[in-house]
C-alpha cells in the first residue's frame, strides 16, 4: 500500500475526504507547510528527531499505526560491521523513538 493510499483511506475511514493541495515525498517538506499553516500532514515521529513538536499533534485512530521496516543484503553479508552497525542503530532508533512532547 503507497503512503498516499493509506493516508486516504485512514481520512475516509474518519468520515471526510481530504482536500489534496500538496503531494511530495520530501517530509520535511509537509512539516514546513505545517508549520506555515498552509496543510495539515501526517508525519512519522522519528521526523521530529527527539525534539519537541514545532506544531500541534493529534493522535491517530487506533488500529493502522504500525509499519514494518525491512532490510536487504546480498547473501553472506549480514556479519559486515557496516551492515550490523546499521541494523542496530535502526533498532535502537525504534526503541528510542516515542511521541514527541507538543510545545
Amino acid at each position: 500500500m503507497t503512503t498516499r493510499h493509506w493516508a486516504l483511506t485512514l481520512c475516509r475511514s474518519a468520515g471526510f475526504e481530504p482536500d489534496v493541495r500538496f503531494e511530495s515525498t520530501d517530509l520535511l517538506l509537509h512539516l514546513r507547510l505545517v508549520e506555515q499553516g498552509h496543510a495539515a500532514a501526517l508525519l512519522p515521529d522519528l521526523v521530529w528527531d527527539g525534539r519537541p513538536a514545532t506544531v500541534p499533534l493529534q493522535q491517530l485512530p487506533h488500529g493502522g499505526q504500525a509499519r514494518r521496516l525491512f532490510t536487504a543484503i546480498r547473501r553472506g553479508r549480514g556479519r559486515h560491521p557496516a551492515i550490523q552497525a546499521c541494523r542496530r542503530a535502526l533498532r535502537e532508533a525504534v526503541g528510542a523513538s516515542g511521541p514527541p512532547r507538543a510545545r
